[in-house]
């Protein structure tokens, strides 16, 4: 027998846009820098009235519209170093190409403030990224690099990584992730290479000088 949810998820017969936001699960992790992709992620569900209170393929997740398009907007509750596991159930069941698969992260190769749109290439050493491409095979999808900075010393990255934003930086994370969202919605609508023209800018980190 058809399971009627199953059927409901995935009728829409055109192409599904799947936007993954990258973190850790749990009320610890929240607010912290490695958490950047669920902090977007929730904002741009709530911004275009999507909610994500299912939980299937280790996610948290629900399917909407963008721009006219639908999407599936997702988090995985697998912990950032399997990421891959929940992507690749998501990309399987949507049948999402790999070139529709949008990811949000955090970057410490950026300052805080700074937004990059990339589509495809390597993964920076992130372990989320890693893991997602290890598991589609692939690296073509589009990503989201939102700036965290990093510490003074490369020992100190993963402690820092899982560190609460700070006092200041908390100040300027709703300007941050507004950016995110818009950035988001301008590949749906407009495509990447428009959304590149006009947030891959110089001094797009202007934020950072106010912390």
């Amino acid at each position: 027998m058809k399971n009627p949810v199953k059927e409901q998820l995935n009728n829409s017969g055109s192409p599904v846009k799947l936007i993954v936001g990258l973190g850790n699960p749990g009320i610890r992790y929240r607010f912290s820098r490695h958490n950047m992709g669920f902090l977007v992620l929730d904002a741009l569900a709530k911004e275009q009235d999507i909610e994500t209170r299912r939980k299937n393929f280790d996610s948290c997740f629900g399917k909407g519209m963008i721009s006219g398009v639908t999407a599936v907007l997702a988090k995985p509750q697998t912990f950032m170093n399997l990421s891959g596991i929940t992507v690749k159930k998501l990309v399987g069941y949507f049948k999402t190409d790999i070139e529709d698969l949008i990811v949000i992260h955090d970057d410490l190769d950026l300052p805080l403030g700074s937004l990059r749109i990339k589509a495809g290439g390597g993964h920076g050493g992130h372990k989320g990224l890693i893991s997602i491409i290890d598991h589609l095979g692939g690296s073509e999808f589009i990503r989201i690099r939102l700036g965290i900075g990093k510490p003074g010393y490369r020992e100190m990255v993963e402690g820092y990584v899982l560190e609460r934003f700070t006092e200041d930086e908390m100040k300027i994370l709703p300007d941050i992730i507004t950016r995110a969202c818009d950035a988001v919605v301008e590949v749906i609508s407009s495509g990447t290479q428009s959304a590149m023209c006009q947030f891959n800018v110089r001094n797009n980190n202007k934020l950072n000088k106010e912390v």
